[in-house]
């Protein structure tokens, strides 16, 4: 055998022995994960209004680097693009990363939390990759996953918000001391901050079951109404610690359930008292918190 067989025989074994590379939106998917949690435990340093700002841009970016991924998940090229809500969930799966690793103390702890941040967000991307990829839409498994997601995400986000709201999670002082109430401008930033998230969750959620844009949005609309009502009811009552996140997650989980068996139109009479029920909450909620001034 001459030398220039053997040096092919060498490459071809060489060759074969070598891995298979990645996909190439595997290995997006892997880069925007990593950035996103050094993003997040970067934050962790960071004080509000800066949080504030990391935030704004970490959502940006997860946003992007999701629209990428997922206009590469259909390799046919048979769906007619990236709808919008497919890239809320990771979105505000980060988010809420960023503002739940401040309930975790500096030290070793970080790691393991860091590490589920990186599971959540690379697993509401994979969901939603999939769905992309599938011509007749997403199937009652995958509609199963991105409820449970939904909840999961949301719980984390109300969370993190109340811990990047000075005083949003109030601790129980000593017996007969009542809590002090936030400010009216914290107390505006939570509510507000809440009803954003609950409002894209909600979108996500309704657009699984609506075609309409209007009636997604109104939807939406609704999810966001009750869950700011909810918040700032749940703040002026003052439950300690994670109770208060975990009832707004209860209550964004049973407003799905109720959509989930309701009508889709908004023309049919059932959207016009549950506004008119969601005012007159939001109202009596007002005048509670401004009575406890």
């Amino acid at each position: 055998m001459t030398g220039r067989g053997v040096r092919a025989a060498d490459s071809a074994g060489s060759t074969d022995a070598a891995p298979a590379p990645a996909e190439p939106r595997v290995v997006a998917r892997r880069d925007l994960v990593l950035a996103a949690v050094a993003v997040v435990a970067l934050s962790r340093l960071a004080d509000p209004p800066l949080v504030w700002l990391v935030a704004v841009l970490l959502v940006a970016g997860v946003l992007v680097g999701t629209l990428q991924i997922l206009g590469e998940a259909d390799p046919h090229l048979e769906s007619a693009g990236v709808p919008i809500e497919a890239l809320l969930t990771p979105a505000v799966a980060a988010f809420a990363a960023l503002g739940a690793i401040r309930l975790v103390p500096l030290g070793l702890a970080l790691a393991p939390a860091l590490a589920v941040v990186a599971w959540l967000i690379d697993r509401t991307i994979r969901t939603e990759a999939r769905i992309a990829a599938q011509v007749h839409g997403p199937t009652p498994d995958d509609r199963t996953a991105l409820l449970v997601q939904a909840v999961v995400v949301a719980f984390l986000a109300f969370a993190g918000t109340a811990a990047l709201v000075p005083g949003g999670l109030p601790e129980p002082g000593p017996p007969g001391v009542p809590i002090e109430p936030l400010s009216e401008g914290s107390l505006l930033l939570l509510a507000a901050v809440d009803a954003v998230v609950a409002g894209l969750l909600g979108y996500r959620a309704s657009a699984l079951r609506v075609a309409n844009l209007r009636d997604a949005l109104w939807s939406a609309g609704t999810y966001a109404s009750v869950i700011a009502i909810g918040a700032a009811a749940l703040r002026a009552t003052d439950i300690p610690r994670l109770i208060g996140p975990a009832l707004l997650t209860l209550v964004f989980f049973l407003w799905d359930a109720f959509h989930g068996a309701a009508p889709s139109r908004r023309r049919d009479p059932r959207w016009l008292w549950q506004t008119v029920v969601l005012v007159a909450l939001g109202l009596i909620v007002v005048a509670w918190n401004l009575r406890l001034r």
